[in-house]
């Protein structure tokens, strides 16, 4: 629950946060008269504005804030400022290439820092997801999807997470494209939901879809997010997949995907964590490729804390694979380039689960961030590989 003093009076609502992030606890009300240099101080000395006025007005300031986060100190004549940064953006370049893991810590911190200053913006929600004030959209399909039914209780949310929550929401209706699973009905789309990773980064898709396969009977999807892996090896003929996820909404947004994409009948989504009963001919894992902790259900599919997922799936692919089945190890080579995993520990961990490689197909990374000098982390991305590794078990 979330307290307040407003004229005078307590108040109190639920408090909405995916992200577990706790309610706040001094809170000032907010409104159009305030200004954005006033609510950036605020919100950096950890105070949360209550928004009572215009709807767009509170994205406006919310947008002035985001620039801020990125201002440069006004100190000295623009030509003083420009050589210090310069000179200052010179030695962190250096820095990082010699310190690969301590420049992907301090944009993490930073990364989250910012995302705790920009969430102190918040709105009010009715008791059925109405937002009572000027101008405001109707968000109530978008809440449902995510919360469920309202429950009559008035509750608060970051305007950040809501603005998340709407855009979720639009790719949810929309999809997205896959070529890899175009059929002759044009069924092609993926929908994920919100907390579920979307799967932008096709290169890992295109493997899955081309790497040669032996005929098997049943496959394993491990941790299938969308089911878009799952629904791919449908789309390649196999006659049963079982496909499994520990989330409960992504254990739903995998089964009406299946279901639109009309391959639901060859597919089991189980909800549990990595194995389902028996062995299969192919299993299949694209694990979270950073060994870092999320924090937040979203960032589950990119870090995985400690190599967790990635450690369990290798040391239960042998007891899970049929005699002369293989296992399809999908990973990308980020964290090895960001210093936080090395190569000779994946193969150590492979070698110790009774396994070998059988082969290995690689592709270079085709998102926006991957050829982006300006990214904190471009040393490390312009490096970067996804590959499929071929995994059987040891003679």
């Amino acid at each position: 629950m979330m307290e307040w003093q407003e004229n005078g009076v307590a108040h109190t609502a639920h408090w909405r946060s995916e992200s577990g992030v706790a309610a706040p606890v001094r809170v000032v009300i907010a409104d159009d008269t305030l200004a954005a240099d006033d609510a950036w101080r605020l919100a950096c000395e950890g105070t949360a504005l209550l928004w009572r006025g215009d709807f767009q007005n509170a994205r406006h300031l919310l947008e002035a804030m985001m620039r801020r986060v990125e201002r440069k100190p006004r100190h000295g004549s623009r030509k003083a400022r420009d050589k210090v940064a310069s000179a200052a953006q010179t030695v962190d370049a250096e820095a990082d290439v010699q310190d690969p893991a301590a420049a992907f810590h301090r944009h993490r911190l930073a990364t989250l820092q910012r995302a705790r200053t920009l969430g102190r913006v918040l709105i009010p929600l009715d008791g059925d997801y109405g937002i009572p004030l000027r101008r405001a959209p109707d968000l109530r399909a978008a809440c449902t999807e995510v919360w469920g039914d309202a429950d009559g209780q008035p509750s608060v949310v970051s305007l950040r997470e809501l603005l998340g929550l709407i855009g979720a929401h639009q790719w949810r209706r929309k999809g997205i494209e896959l070529l890899a699973l175009g059929d002759a009905a044009g069924r092609s789309r993926i929908h994920p939901w919100y907390g579920v990773f979307s799967p932008v980064r096709g290169e890992y898709i295109d493997l899955v879809a081309t790497v040669p396969m032996a005929e098997v009977d049943l496959a394993f999807d491990i941790g299938t997010g969308t089911g878009v892996i799952a629904a791919v090896l449908a789309r390649r003929g196999l006659p049963r997949i079982v496909a499994t996820e520990i989330d409960p909404r992504a254990v739903a947004c995998a089964r009406e995907n299946l279901a639109r994409l009309g391959v639901d009948d060859r597919v089991q989504v189980c909800e549990t964590d990595l194995w389902p009963e028996g062995r299969a001919g192919l299993v299949v894992c694209n694990p979270p490729w950073i060994p870092a902790r999320p924090s937040a259900p979203i960032e589950r599919a990119i870090y995985d804390e400690e190599s967790r997922m990635l450690r369990g799936f290798l040391a239960g692919l042998r007891d899970h694979l049929q005699p002369t089945g293989e296992g399809w190890l999908i990973l990308s080579d980020l964290a090895e380039h960001l210093g936080l995993r090395t190569r000779a520990a994946l193969l150590a961990w492979i070698d110790q689960a009774g396994l070998q490689v059988a082969g290995q197909h690689s592709v270079k990374p085709r998102h926006g961030k991957a050829t982006d000098p300006a990214d904190p982390l471009h040393e490390a991305r312009s490096k970067e590989l996804t590959t499929l590794w071929r995994l059987t078990a040891k003679a």
